[in-house]
């Protein structure tokens, strides 16, 4: 670019900076800096069109179209140039622009004089504000050094959007931060809470994209890419022993930040007008944009990794790290992209609820939350993005839905529904006590989910008869490196003693699929779901599994245990573990320690290869548990994190119940004790339905126990399993309809 081009550009944001100064309302700053952009670039028309909601623009502000088309003039994302500068986040430059294919033409804006069109994406760090557009009658197509400068106004439009230049009285726009806003996810824990937001990580803001002195930026720049390398390198020479995969990532890491390339294009961006920060949130910017467009896995890793060395750059900028002064709320929702299990479990109970962008239902964020009892969305888009700290906010964790900002009748509702449910655990208390007998005398046995020492308490508030499952798997989870066995033996003894004698079923190490040990080599798996996992990473790592073996059976101190293996495929898989639990007593019993009273070993049966194995290994098998999840997904071959497919398919299908049914008379022609644990035994029509099947015990969140005893009690398990059998009969795909017509006429008295 000429040295003259430059200098225009740094004029330009310098008059720029005039109008971010004043104190002119937002209308009247916008209007000045379409007239100035018009007026430097040598154009008729320059136009800004911002975001109205997610899916509109709305024409804010204009130098040279008619006046009385802002604020009329809307157009869809990808409707005409506009819309496709916004839906794809990419520059238009066209001499003829009616003659582009998707050009709209909007007689109130009086736009068919001009030929000449450039449009350039209004963004900050990939996330879409609106569109700034030059046009002129000339035919003719914008210069590079034109474009850029183009390009850096429009980051500079983002940065006054972002910090609220365009709000307030004689706003160009009303302020989206102030608008009520209704974001859809995935349910990830069920519930309801209102509270206030609290950002797990603030964005950082550029609160002065424009250099007072370029030089003075240049300085400060190389400064901050100085102590960026120092940091990294100190990281790098801390892992040197370490983990092969991490010390590839900072070895990336330290080639980004050592990048000739990348100071190159930053010190550009400083000498055409912009400071330090905006020259580097302009590079992240541009990273992000290539990363959303790259289908490539490892290039994908290499653009996110200079996103976040930017972001690490930025913080040492601004001086804003994740401490931004402002104070926990006494009611918070936590949001965040993604969450660890370690950092949630600081928060601990304080949280109200949490909103992850990212997230799943089976992620470790969502086994701590159900575990501490917090309502849970995941798949939240745009939230961090929507959300400022502070924000009144309620989540919906039984719809997957979060109400931002919400207006005075979705805050009504809301709080209806909360007291309705307060009002029914007010009831099911009552119940706490008492057995789940139904009205035809079956007793139906309730227990609880657990894997947190947290979640013990609930054995007594919940009225759960014990633990039917204990993931052992969180106290790997939440660890940087391996746990060791005396630790677990502490834990495991500890969990006993918290439950008085109550039998508590532990399953073995369930980590794999979504469930990745940060201190073990993840597998690049194209399916982990169906991959290396649960049992199978047990059978083939065995040095772990029989030292969790050990601390199981150290830390009973000769009182009854109960062990269950997860993901078992065929038998020989249940017996080759089971082996491993006998070597462990022999050896337990050759150095002097104390062995269990009783010890009952069993598995879950997840997989529908299980439900057809041998007779024989059903005589064999201690107890069988029924998980749920695993086994609806892989029998509908429905991945239970994906929201298209997983909702399609109904676990009161007849084809599932017939599967049900067949796993329950196996059981009992052995005589094998059967359990059903998941999200399915925790609802309550669902539970009395598997009731209704033959399965008599059911384990689940504390919090359902209440609302599934309430309705056992009511139901009578022969009529239910009458009309459940009249619906298969009938051919219907589901039973549900007709079971939802019995339990409409079951008094509601508990």
């Amino acid at each position: 670019m000429a040295d003259g081009t430059e200098s225009e550009s740094r004029k330009l944001l310098g008059r720029l900076r005039e109008v971010m100064a004043s104190s002119d309302a937002g209308q009247a700053r916008l209007d000045r800096i379409t007239h100035l952009i018009a007026d430097s670039m040598g154009t008729e028309v320059c136009s800004v069109y911002l975001f109205r909601d997610a899916e509109t623009l709305e024409l804010c502000a204009t130098e040279g179209l008619k006046p009385e088309a802002v604020h009329m003039t809307r157009m869809r994302l990808g409707e005409g140039l506009v819309g496709r500068v916004a839906r794809t986040g990419r520059v238009v430059n066209t001499p003829n622009a009616p003659a582009e294919k998707g050009f709209r033409y909007m007689p109130e804006t009086g736009e068919e004089r001009y030929s000449s069109f450039l449009g350039i994406p209004v963004q900050r760090l990939g996330e879409s504000m609106g569109v700034l557009v030059v046009q002129s009658r000339d035919a003719r197509e914008f210069s590079a050094d034109e474009v850029y400068a183009l390009e850096v106004v429009a980051m500079v439009i983002a940065e006054m959007t972002e910090l609220g230049a365009f709000v307030g009285e004689g706003a160009a726009l009303s302020p989206l931060h102030q608008q009520s806003v209704l974001i859809r996810g995935g349910t990830g824990q069920e519930g309801a809470a209102e509270g206030h937001v609290w950002l797990h990580e603030p964005r950082v803001v550029v609160a002065n994209p424009i250099a007072d002195d370029p030089h003075r930026e240049l300085e400060r720049l190389n400064e901050a890419v100085e102590q960026l390398r120092v940091g990294v390198d100190k990281m790098l020479e801390m892992s040197r022993t370490g983990d092969k995969e991490q010390l590839q990532v900072l070895e990336a890491y330290r080639m980004f930040a050592n990048s000739k390339g990348w100071m190159r294009r930053m010190e550009e961006d400083i000498a055409r007008g912009l400071s330090a920060e905006a020259a580097v949130e302009k590079e992240q910017s541009q990273a992000r944009n290539r990363m959303a467009q790259v289908q490539d896995a490892y290039l994908r890793e290499r653009l996110a990794d200079l996103d976040d060395l930017s972001n690490r750059l930025l913080r040492i900028l601004t001086g804003q790290g994740k401490e931004t002064g402002a104070e926990l709320p006494a009611d918070p929702i936590l949001i965040a992209r993604n969450i660890g299990p370690g950092e949630l479990l600081e928060y601990g109970r304080s949280l109200k609820g949490i909103v992850l962008e990212e997230g799943s239902v089976g992620s470790h964020a969502a086994i701590v939350a159900r575990a501490l009892a917090i309502p849970l969305v995941v798949h939240a888009e745009r939230v961090t993005a929507e959300a400022l700290n502070g924000d009144h906010v309620m989540v919906d964790g039984d719809q997957g839905i979060v109400h931002l900002r919400p207006d005075d009748n979705v805050v009504s509702a809301f709080r209806d529904k909360i007291a309705m449910q307060a009002q029914a655990q007010e009831r099911y208390a009552s119940i706490r006590d008492k057995q789940a007998v139904t009205r035809d005398g079956q007793v139906v046995s309730l227990h609880m989910n657990a894997g947190l020492m947290a979640d013990l308490p609930s054995l007594d508030s919940s009225g759960a008869e014990g633990v039917g499952l204990f993931r052992t798997e969180l106290q790997f989870l939440v660890r940087n490196q391996m746990p060791k066995r005396t630790e677990l033996v502490e834990i495991y003894a500890r969990v006993m003693d918290s439950a008085r004698g109550k039998r508590v079923v532990f399953r073995t190490l369930d980590i794999g699929s979504d469930k990745v040990l940060p201190y073990m080599k993840p597998n690049d798996e194209p399916n982990p779901a169906l991959g290396w996992r649960a049992i199978r990473v047990g059978l083939d790592k065995p040095g772990v599994m029989r030292m969790q073996l050990q601390a199981l059976i150290r830390a009973a101190k000769g009182r009854p245990l109960t062990i269950m293996f997860p993901f078992v495929a065929q038998a020989e898989e249940y017996r080759a573990a089971r082996q491993e639990v006998d070597k462990a007593l022999e050896r337990e019993r050759r150095l002097g320690h104390v062995l269990p009273e009783t010890l009952e070993v069993g598995a879950m049966l997840e997989t529908p290869s299980l439900a057809f194995a041998p007779q024989k290994f059903f005589d064999e098998v201690g107890f069988l548990s029924i998980g749920g999840n695993d086994l609806k997904q892989f029998f509908f071959a429905a991945d239970r994190e994906n929201e298209r497919v997983r909702r399609r398919y109904d676990s009161l299908n007849c084809s599932f119940l017939s599967l049900i049914e067949r796993i329950v008379e196996r059981c009992a022609i052995s005589g094998t004790p059967l359990s059903f644990c998941g999200e399915d035994a925790g609802r309550p029509i669902e539970a009395v339905c598997l009731a209704a099947m033959g399965i008599r015990t059911l384990s689940m969140r504390p919090a359902s126990i209440g609302p599934v005893k309430s309705l056992l009690r009511r139901v009578d398990l022969m009529d239910l399993r009458k009309v459940i059998a009249d619906a298969r009969h009938r051919g219907e795909q589901s039973v549900r309809p007709a079971v939802m017509e019995l339990l409409r006429g079951i008094s509601d008295e508990v």
